[in-house]
């Protein structure tokens, strides 16, 4: 078999035994994506959840000592670009430079901690989309064909009559369909029923969550149809390398992004050392293209699917899924002044569990904040550093070995490191939080600052900002910057994320005689804005 960067492989037989050809030894990999989004859209909280789930994924394996890279970027390309630069009256390119820096701030914004931004109007990204597209053509699954059928423009996806609102509406966007009819190249989907049945029945956790992983395969079991794959009536886009008149759209130039970003077509050796550790986390309402056309298309360019893909529900706000036409988006930059950067990670890590719908809701977000937040973690950090300070003259004690704390610490961190490995946040954040609850509990119980300084006193102080050092590293993916402010008050160098699990979760690690610092309240205590 070729390798992933040639252009005339030899037809082969369809099966689901794929390789990328790679003989080089397997390392500890995590190379996440998120969906590109479109350059048409306003940053939203709705995208801000899935990026904000992918950093935090990332984070976590970077303390684990995975390498690690995390994609994000804009999709760039189509028609509805097309026609919002004409009403604009700039050129697609000036509209999608201007509109792709809206996303890089947002995650600026957010401490998103990427690795790679890109671009599907990179010169990158077009040679990638080229050498695929060849690939697939060359290995005969690309034919000429006549398409006529109901397509919309937003989702850059045809549809029939029974998929629609109406028979006239798009059930995504909610917007009249057009009818297109034009000479198209078509993708034989058709042919991939089995060898994708085959897939899922090899990797059964291919798709996540199961219902997700059901949904495919409900869509596969029913029947696949070719799909058309260019246009001859646009031309921002990725000319087809055989016959320039036609540009590719959409699903093989969007989701070919998440080869571009590794070298695919151009540096092999990357290529395969990264592309077998791919995991995408992606909403619900691009399932089908990404579960089932994906893998298709890099079957089809002998290339293995990626790892698996993660599918999470919408956030929908009063019970709507968020879009321009409801006028209900809501922006990242709208929360962040009252709730922080931090308080705005976890309460959408913390309380919208991958997989089902959530409903994002003000209130909730100030009572989790406050519950968690203020009153655990932040009531924790601040009443150990007055303690200390008053009782062992602002210097931390060393815990004790024998710590009820360490038998909690050694479970929460198994609990923790599970759940972030099932990309479940919201479990994580839960186990961990376990730990400060019981902290807590222990200061409650013993009331060190009633005691005299001396040993007891000591001795509990201890245990708890060994607690509080543990807490540190394994909420770091979720509250980075509270984490390293609790990890300087506590008198560490460096930063949590420096450290390296499982070691760093290992009781005993707080080595005692350190300056403890008092400081502003680490969340403060939110009052809920009336109306």
């Amino acid at each position: 078999m070729g390798g992933p960067g040639g252009t005339s492989a030899p037809r082969r037989t369809l099966s689901a035994s794929f390789t990328t050809g790679s003989s080089l030894p397997v390392v500890a990999r995590f190379y996440v994506t998120t969906p590109i989004y479109y350059v048409n859209d306003v940053p939203h909280i709705g995208h801000a959840y899935t990026t904000v789930v992918a950093d935090a994924l990332a984070r976590w394996h970077r303390l684990i000592g995975d390498d690690t890279f995390f994609l994000t970027g804009t999709d760039e390309h189509g028609l509805k670009v097309q026609r919002a630069a004409e009403a604009n009256a700039v050129t697609p390119r000036e509209w999608a430079d201007r509109t792709s820096e809206r996303f890089r701030e947002a995650w600026a914004q957010l401490d998103i901690s990427n690795d790679d931004f890109i671009r599907t109007s990179e010169p990158r990204h077009h040679a990638a989309v080229q050498t695929i597209l060849q690939r697939v053509y060359d290995n005969g699954h690309i034919e000429m064909g006549t398409y006529e059928g109901l397509y919309c423009v937003s989702c850059e996806a045809y549809y029939t009559v029974d998929d629609l609102i109406d028979g006239d509406r798009c059930p995504i966007h909610d917007r009249p369909v057009e009818h297109v009819k034009e000479d198209n190249y078509f993708f034989k989907l058709s042919r991939f029923t089995q060898p994708l049945l085959d897939w899922y029945a090899d990797h059964p956790d291919f798709v996540r969550p199961e219902t997700k992983r059901n949904e495919a395969l409900g869509f596969i079991r029913g029947g696949l149809d070719d799909f058309s794959i260019s246009r001859s009536s646009i031309s921002w886009g990725v000319p087809l390398p055989w016959d320039p008149g036609h540009v590719t759209y959409v699903w093989f130039d969007a989701l070919v992004n998440y080869l571009t970003a590794v070298g695919y077509g151009d540096d092999p050796q990357r290529f395969a050392a990264w592309w077998p550790a791919a995991h995408h986390i992606i909403g619900k309402d691009i399932l089908r293209f990404h579960c089932v056309y994906w893998p298709a298309m890099l079957m089809a360019a002998d290339i293995d699917p990626p790892v698996d893909v993660t599918v999470h529900g919408f956030l929908l706000v009063g019970g709507e899924k968020m879009s321009k036409t409801r006028l209900n988006q809501i922006a990242p930059a709208d929360l962040l002044g009252e709730f922080g950067v931090d308080g705005f990670r976890y309460h959408f890590l913390r309380d919208t569990p991958v997989g089902p719908d959530g409903d994002f809701s003000y209130e909730r977000m100030i009572d989790r904040y406050n519950g968690d937040l203020a009153n655990n973690f932040g009531n924790l950090l601040s009443r150990v550093a007055t303690v200390v300070g008053k009782k062992c003259e602002g210097v931390g004690p060393a815990p004790r070995p024998d710590s009820p704390l360490a038998v909690v610490a050694a479970e929460a961190y198994r609990a923790t490191a599970q759940a972030w490995g099932e990309m479940a946040p919201s479990s994580a954040l839960e186990a961990t939080w376990r730990l400060i609850r019981e902290t807590n509990g222990l200061l409650e119980d013993n009331e060190p600052w009633k005691m005299a300084p001396g040993p007891e006193v000591e001795a509990v102080l201890g245990d708890a900002l060994e607690a509080l050092r543990i807490v540190a590293v394994l909420a770091s993916p979720a509250l980075p910057t509270a984490c390293a402010e609790a990890w300087r008050r506590i008198g560490l160098e460096g930063s949590p994320t420096d450290e390296q699990l499982p070691d760093a979760a290992s009781w005993g690690g707080y080595p005692g005689g350190l300056p403890v610092t008092r400081g502003a309240p680490l969340f403060p205590r939110l009052t809920p804005t009336p109306g």
